[in-house]
């Protein structure tokens, strides 16, 4: 993690060297995240490792703020040595806000009026990474390699690859917009003086890339951490659809059902993995995770990935690891 006297000295460069300093609670990654307060102003300063993730957040903080969405503004930053110094958007994030019984309904339409923006406004830049069918397929592999489906044996893995392989292949046949990769109410922030879908302030992009339009709002509509009601989730599917007149229904449907099961395999993986490694909290999420992910199942696209499921994991398993949910 990043040295404590560089971090003195580049807040005192840039006129942060006497603030009092808050630590707030980070997130699954490395990243630290202090708090700064200073004569009745505040800022947000975010540590990482060095590993080029705080240039890609600054990069891709520009191009948002560049097509009119709300992203912290950069107050300074020093990518190479991963410290940023940004904008605080406060502490009201949409999964605070349903924690204290705000309607979910408006959020939820913010939300999904911030994507259809992006995905109208963005047009998509050769440089930032393509998250295409293999890539999917090489992170989906994850579920073998930690958690319930880990296995060593070949023969169980080549089966699980090759039933991803052509569902995945038809998830890319919709339209390809910026994907941010973790868009979910933890980590969008509401920003009541703004208007129009600049209310919706985003954060934790820096693992962006191009991709299917579907994966966001399968990360949206199908939170691992929040359970979306049917019928909101379903409406705000139905205003996105209505915002793009040209796209096919039954290729986005296929792509929206596929994205949202890959999604949830790497997840439940994901969330595994932490708990290996000693961050056991995540597993509280895992009987939504399964039942979302059980649920897409339900389109035929996923019919091979569904029988493999039901070969080596079945329900009466899953059923007795998460707690019959």
């Amino acid at each position: 993690m990043v040295n404590e006297a560089l971090v003195l000295r580049f807040l005192a460069r840039h006129g942060w060297g006497g603030a009092q300093k808050i630590p707030l609670t980070g997130d699954a990654s490395d990243r630290r995240y202090v708090r700064l307060v200073q004569d009745g102003e505040t800022a947000l300063l975010a540590q990482s490792p060095a590993d080029g993730l705080a240039a890609e957040f600054v990069s891709i903080a520009e191009i948002l703020t560049s097509i009119g969405l709300s992203v912290p503004r950069i107050i300074a930053a020093e990518p190479a040595q991963g410290l940023i110094l940004q904008e605080d958007f406060g502490d009201e994030t949409f999964t605070a806000l349903l924690n204290s019984d705000v309607d979910a309904t408006p959020l939820y339409r913010l939300a999904t009026d911030t994507l259809i923006h992006l995905h109208q406004q963005f047009s998509p830049l050769p440089r930032l990474p393509i998250f295409d069918a293999q890539r999917f397929l090489e992170q989906t592999m994850l579920f073998c390699d930690h958690g319930p489906g880990q296995t060593e044996n070949s023969s169980k893995r080549s089966q699980f690859k090759d039933a991803w392989r052509d569902p995945l292949e038809q998830a890319m046949a919709v339209p390809q917009s910026m994907l941010l990769r973790d868009f979910h109410v933890g980590n969008l922030i509401h920003l009541p003086n703004r208007l129009a879908v600049k209310a919706c302030g985003i954060i934790d992009f820096q693992d962006a890339g191009i991709g299917p339009i579907t994966y966001d709002l399968a990360s949206l509509l199908q939170d691992a951490r929040w359970t979306v009601p049917y019928e909101l989730a379903a409406d705000c599917l139905t205003t996105y659809a209505r915002a793009f007149p040209d796209m096919d229904q039954n290729t986005f449907d296929i792509s929206y059902a596929v994205m949202a099961a890959q999604r949830h395999v790497r997840i439940i993986a994901v969330f595994h993995r932490l708990a290996e490694q000693g961050k056991p909290d995540y597993l509280v999420h895992m009987p939504r995770l399964w039942r979302l992910l059980v649920a897409s199942f339900a389109h035929p696209a996923l019919e091979d990935v569904a029988a493999w499921f039901e070969a080596h994991l079945p329900t009466a398993i899953q059923r007795r690891m998460y707690g019959g949910q």
